[in-house]
């Protein structure tokens, strides 16, 4: 079974930094895709950062330029490092892989969450 656990996150004050990292059980290399989405109150969870097996990157358009996702293979983290924080970067931050299993299907995998909040 496939886990992933974040960490990192906390109260941060706008233009403020914070790195989320994010522990998998297992090489990320199984994984197709694997990134970090996000989840503000009264919001739908979004697409915040990916990066494919290839090393290819996709970010959402407010983080471009503020956010970096980076992975360390031999320790199967992926990071997300987040610069110049704003207030609505506020949410809950959740890691996400995908793989493709034995019988051709994709399977789909959530951390459990961290906090992220921007306040002054």
């Amino acid at each position: 079974q496939v886990q992933l656990v974040e960490s990192g996150g906390g109260l941060v004050q706008p233009g403020g930094s914070l790195r989320l990292s994010c522990a998998a059980s297992g090489s990320i290399f199984r994984f197709n895709v694997i990134g970090w989405y996000r989840q503000a109150p009264g919001k739908q969870r979004e697409l915040v950062a990916i990066i494919v097996r290839g090393g290819v990157t996709t970010y959402a358009d407010s983080v471009k330029g503020r956010f970096t996702i980076s992975r360390d293979n031999a320790k199967n983290n992926v990071f997300l490092q987040m610069n110049s924080l704003k207030p609505e970067d506020t949410a809950v931050y959740y890691c996400n892989a995908e793989e493709i299993d034995y019988s051709g299907s994709y399977q789909y995998y959530w951390g459990q969450g961290t906090q992220v909040t921007v306040s002054s």
